[in-house]
C-alpha cells in the first residue's frame, strides 16, 4: 500500500517501527535565528527548514512545523512547498501541522481545509475549549490525524486544565476520556500532553491505552526524557506510542554555516537518548 493511503496512525506505526525513533523535528523558524547567509532571502525560511529536514529524515517519526511561525513572516507559500517537500521526499514521514485550531463547526470545516487540502498535512492539533463540534469537521476527513490539546506544557496550563470538572477530576484528564472514548469516532484521534508534566503523563496513559500522544518539552523547555518515556511508554511495545517533539534545541543548534549539521548531530543524540529510555 502507498504510505500516502494510509491512516496517520498507521503510518505512524510504520516510521516507529522503520525509523527506530520516537523524534520529532518540530519547525518554528525565527527569522533573527537564521544563519546569516539565510536572513532576508525570499525563501531563506523554506530553506532554512529543508535543509534541517534533509539532514535529519533518518532519525525522526513525524515532523511537525508551527503554522504561525511562518504566517506571521507571510511565508504561508514557503509552508506549503516545505511540506510539498517533506511529502515528496520523505512519504513514509506524517507531518503534523501544528496550528491549535478551535472555533464553531463551520469555521472549523475551513480549518480543515486548510490543514489537509492547502498544505497537505497528515494531522492537525486542535483546541477542545469549544467542544466536540469543533472537533467533528476534522474526523470527516479520512484517515487524517486530528491531534487534542490534552495537558499542554506551558505552566499557565495548570489555570484550567487543573479545575476540578465536578467529579472529582481535572478537566485534562475528563478531555482524556472524551477523546479516547466518545469523540475518538474516526480513530485517528491523539493527545497532546507536554513532557514537563511526566506524572500527567502516566495519567492520560493510563486512561487512553495505545492512542498516540504528541509529547512537546523535552530540549529547550527542559523536559526530562527518562520520566517522560517511563510514564508514556506501552507496556509490551517499547519504542512506540509517543510523538516526542523538540524544536528550538535541533533547529537552532548552530547559527553557522553548520547549522544542519549541528542540527542533526542533536536530533542523533536525542533520538539515541528516547531509545535508551524505552529499552
Amino acid at each position: 500500500m502507498n504510505s500516502r493511503s494510509n491512516t496517520f496512525n498507521q503510518q505512524l506505526q510504520s516510521a516507529w517501527a522503520s525509523q527506530g525513533s520516537m523524534l520529532c523535528v518540530g519547525f518554528d523558524p525565527d527569522p533573527k535565528r537564521l544563519p546569516p547567509s539565510l536572513q532576508g532571502k525570499p525563501e531563506g525560511i523554506f530553506e532554512f527548514c529543508r535543509e534541517i529536514a534533509d539532514a535529519t529524515a533518518d532519525l525522526v517519526c513525524a515532523f511537525k512545523p508551527q503554522f504561525a511561525y511562518f504566517a506571521s513572516q507571510r511565508a504561508e507559500a514557503q509552508l506549503e512547498k516545505l511540506i510539498s517537500h517533506l511529502k515528496d521526499k520523505y512519504p513514509h514521514i506524517p507531518v503534523i501541522l501544528d496550528s491549535k485550531r478551535g472555533d464553531i463547526g463551520s469555521t472549523a470545516d475551513h480549518y480543515a481545509l486548510e490543514a489537509f487540502e492547502r498544505y497537505g498535512a497528515d494531522a492537525v492539533t486542535v483546541n477542545p475549549y469549544m467542544g466536540f463540534d469543533t472537533i467533528e469537521p476534522y474526523l470527516k476527513h479520512a484517515g487524517k490525524g486530528v491531534i487534542v490539546l490534552c495537558r499542554t506544557s506551558n505552566p499557565g496550563g495548570s489555570d484550567l486544565q487543573f479545575l476540578n470538572v465536578g467529579s472529582g477530576e481535572p478537566l485534562y484528564l475528563h478531555v482524556a476520556k472524551l477523546a479516547a472514548q466518545k469523540w475518538n469516532s474516526s480513530g485517528q484521534i491523539s493527545l497532546v500532553v507536554g513532557a514537563t508534566f511526566p506524572e500527567e503523563i502516566a495519567k492520560v496513559r493510563a486512561i487512553v491505552g495505545d492512542m498516540p500522544l504528541l509529547i512537546p518539552g523535552i530540549g529547550a523547555q527542559g523536559g526530562d526524557i527518562d520520566a517522560t518515556v517511563n510514564a508514556g511508554r506501552i507496556a509490551g511495545a517499547p519504542g512506540t506510542g509517543m510523538i516526542i517533539n523538540s524544536s528550538r534545541a535541533i533547529l537552532y543548534a548552530s547559527a553557522a554555516a553548520d547549522f544542519a549539521q549541528a542540527a542533526r548531530a542533536v536530533a542523533q543524540s536525542t533520538r539515541d537518548a528516547l531509545r535508551s529510555a524505552a529499552k
